[in-house]
């Protein structure tokens, strides 16, 4: 009788929805660990820019090391170890940041960057474009902060500087 009784209440509720694996932007404290954990030999995390947050900017703690010797475009001011940031001139003194996802390996740095000393706008996320939808994602399982989550499969992403951030 109790199989017939969860048989129906599961009928009642409907078909189950697909979730996929997300980062909450809210938990996320950029360790690292998305760029190296991922099953893929280059993570499907990228770094995600909410623009409308941000604008032109005259100098980006995500792009810019701390330390850096000058503020130009050279590899060696930059926060990103693959380039995947891109700095366009648009009117003295400011410059469009954009991100290349096919060079970024998710690795985190120019989020904290922009966490710790900007605005926030820059954050992680599993693009699913490029995500094998693991259903034990190996991120997930290694997360400090247990900031994956599950999402409904028909709105993937969790944007950052939305009403209910990171909800």
């Amino acid at each position: 009788m109790a199989v017939c009784g969860a048989t129906l209440a599961a009928a009642r509720r409907g078909p189950a929805r697909r979730t996929l694996w997300q980062i909450d932007p809210a938990a996320c404290v950029q360790c690292g660990l998305c760029a190296t954990s991922c099953v893929l030999p280059v993570s499907a995390v990228k770094c995600v820019h909410n623009f409308a947050m941000c604008g032109y900017c005259r100098l980006c703690f995500g792009y810019f090391e701390a330390d850096a010797p000058a503020l130009n475009a050279g590899a060696e001011n930059q926060m990103c170890p693959t380039g995947a940031i891109q700095r366009r001139f648009v009117e003295d003194p400011y410059h469009e940041y954009t991100i290349r996802e096919d060079l970024c390996i998710g690795c985190g740095r120019c989020v904290k960057g922009c966490t710790d000393f900007g605005n926030g706008s820059l954050y992680l996320q599993v693009r699913h474009d490029v995500c094998v939808h693991c259903e034990e994602c190996a991120i997930a399982t290694v997360c400090p902060t247990q900031a994956f989550r599950r999402v409904p499969a028909d709105d993937p992403y969790l944007r950052k500087g939305a009403a209910g951030e990171g909800t």
